[in-house]
């Protein structure tokens, strides 16, 4: 996604970044150093903190296009699924987005309030869930979106080295979800 206003050169140069930052984020984990992304992207380090001024703030734009499916996908199946296992699917699917990168997890709670579209998507879309969850009785009216993403971000930890982390991620929301409901 560009960011508008730019000049065509700015805008190349935040591309490259983009694409820089994906590539070492898949390879060697968000906590690769910047300068690293920099090189890559074939930019001064001056110009990558320009574009994004923060780690998080990088992680946040490289993770818009993945946090945006998952709101749009949730929002999507809502009709076809009760209030109680709309949360579930949509956790799971946070949860595993949120392992796409080794160590996102660790900042997703700093990462999701930079204010992308994906980031504001995912807030938006939890907040609701956690809210019509909460109407229906499901889930404990004290516990917030900040727990819930806490939870994920520990969920999203626990299962960075799986091989196959989906089984993992389903158990550990089921217990989530469960520590969440009234009782």
């Amino acid at each position: 996604m560009s960011e508008p206003g730019l000049r065509v050169d700015a805008e190349l140069n935040r591309q490259r970044i983009l694409i820089a930052a994906e590539e070492l984020f898949l390879e060697q984990g968000a906590g690769v150093a910047l300068e690293e992304v920099a090189k890559r992207a074939k930019v001064g380090i001056g110009t990558l903190y320009r574009r994004f001024p923060t780690r998080e703030a990088l992680l946040a734009a490289t993770s818009n296009e993945r946090f945006t499916s998952v709101a749009e996908t949730s929002r999507a199946r809502d009709a076809d699924h009760d209030p109680g296992d709309a949360i579930r699917r949509f956790l799971e699917d946070l949860a595993m987005n949120t392992s796409v990168y080794q160590s996102l997890a660790a900042s997703l709670g700093t990462v999701i309030q930079h204010g992308t579209p994906g980031c504001t998507a995912i807030t938006e879309e939890g907040q609701r869930l956690l809210r019509r969850t909460q109407e229906n009785g499901i889930i404990r009216r004290d516990a917030s979106f900040d727990d819930i993403i806490c939870v994920v971000s520990a969920i999203a930890i626990a299962v960075e080295k799986d091989d196959a982390p989906m089984s993992r991620i389903v158990h550990l929301v089921d217990l989530l979800l469960n520590g969440m409901r009234l009782r």
